[in-house]
């Protein structure tokens, strides 16, 4: 499919669970389509070999983003673990401002901040087409211990009760078809996965049914 024009200057928020593709639909999602750019998050992780500084994040001490923090600087920021990550404000409006539409791949936490944060942001929920779909594929990637799947599905469970708080759902059930909904979505060219539809509702709420027994 060939780049179509996107609505410069916007936000987008795209959250999911573990293992339902997210980022795999975001990194594909923006290689079709230059007018889209990824924000850079800054971290207090170190990078790792192949990473570079402004590239794959913006990487400073826990000094430094705690003193961002103070500051107001990020649109959204949350500890993982031993380590801070962040949405810098001037990062992002400088990319609006050269025309971008700017992608956010954050939690649904993160995509609470920014709706307090950005008030003109819009959001999509990326679903797996079952919670055993999601599992298999969280078994799939293979280099996790059980104790890990098990924490990371719980966790991804958790998450899916989440998505009535976004603009949009969207089920990955077909990465081709997912991507395709996706695009039309951020490029403002479908309405049809908005989340106040019933038969969107009824799709997600069957969905996330599914882990109540778990």
């Amino acid at each position: 499919m060939t780049a179509r024009a996107t609505r410069n200057g916007e936000l987008w928020v795209i959250a999911a669970p573990s293992g339902a593709g997210k980022t795999s639909l975001v990194k594909a999602l923006i290689d079709r389509d230059p007018t889209l750019k990824f924000s850079i998050s800054y971290t207090t992780r170190k990078p790792r070999a192949s990473e570079q500084h402004g590239r794959d994040y913006f990487f400073v001490s826990e000094e430094e983003f705690r003193a961002m923090v103070r500051d107001k600087a990020f649109l959204e920021h949350a500890q993982v673990f031993d380590n801070w990550y962040g949405t810098g404000r001037d990062h992002v409006a400088q990319l609006q401002a050269a025309g971008f539409t700017v992608v956010l791949e954050i939690d649904w936490q993160g995509a609470r901040q920014v709706r307090e944060r950005a008030h003109r942001s819009h959001s999509v929920f990326i679903l797996p087409p079952s919670v055993s779909e999601l599992e298999r594929r969280l078994r799939g990637r293979k280099t996790d211990s059980e104790a890990v799947i098990a924490r990371r599905l719980r966790d991804a469970l958790g998450d899916m009760t989440h998505w009535d708080e976004f603009d949009h759902v969207i089920v990955n059930d077909d990465f081709d078809r997912a991507l395709d909904r996706l695009a039309a979505v951020v490029s403002g060219r479908s309405r049809l996965a908005r989340t106040k539809l019933p038969a969107v509702r009824a799709a997600a709420e069957a969905i996330v049914s599914g882990s109540s027994g778990r």
